[in-house]
């Protein structure tokens, strides 16, 4: 349910460490609950998860939110902004203390155009998001509400997570009233949890 990105978290740390101008990559720190990215507004850095644990959604006109996944070290953030020249697809939230390597624009457009490592990452990357939503949609179809949410609770208590009813019922695309049915049904109270 994270995802993590080895490759891209070396590749990012190299460029920090060999990087001559210092201004081109820094390391900025965001708390809990803090917004890397905001839907609808403008890119201003690209940037990779060092360390922590932030959450995609999109917000819908009606206020409802839709949790797409959870992003983990090594995970790139503004990529496909940058690559289209448009503002936010989505927010970006940290579930928990984050640190990322922020790029900046000028810098990660010359890197697109030069870096035949970069560029085959991404497509790496892009694929597997592809795989992983195809996943997560027949996963949805073939499975129920009830033992999806055993898995998310599982994912919660592995990682260590306070993930709020509300995150729990956006993420499995559910009304927290169903969200509170299921949770009875298998005998979990998370009154607490967020």
């Amino acid at each position: 349910m994270i995802r993590t990105n080895e490759d891209f978290l070396s590749y990012a740390k190299q460029l920090y460490d060999d990087q001559s101008r210092k201004d081109d990559i820094v390391i900025k720190h965001y708390s809990k609950g803090s917004l890397l990215l905001m839907q609808g507004e403008e890119l201003t850095r690209v940037m990779f998860i060092c360390r922590g644990i932030a959450k995609v959604f999109f917000s819908e006109e009606n206020g409802k939110q839709f949790i797409l996944e959870f992003l983990g070290k090594g995970e790139v953030i503004g990529e496909i902004e940058l690559l289209r020249n448009i503002s936010c697809l989505c927010s970006i939230e940290a579930m928990t203390d984050i640190s990322v390597y922020s790029f900046s624009l000028p810098y990660f457009r010359l890197l697109i155009q030069t870096d035949m490592q970069l560029n085959n990452m991404l497509l790496q990357v892009f694929a597997e998001r592809i795989i992983n939503t195809s996943s997560r949609a027949s996963y949805q179809q073939l499975y129920t509400v009830d033992h999806s949410l055993s898995k998310l609770l599982e994912f919660q208590e592995n990682h260590q997570l306070g993930i709020t009813k509300e995150d729990m019922a956006a993420y499995l695309g559910i009304t927290i009233r169903t969200l509170n049915r299921s949770l009875q049904k298998i005998g979990k109270d998370i009154k607490n949890i967020g």
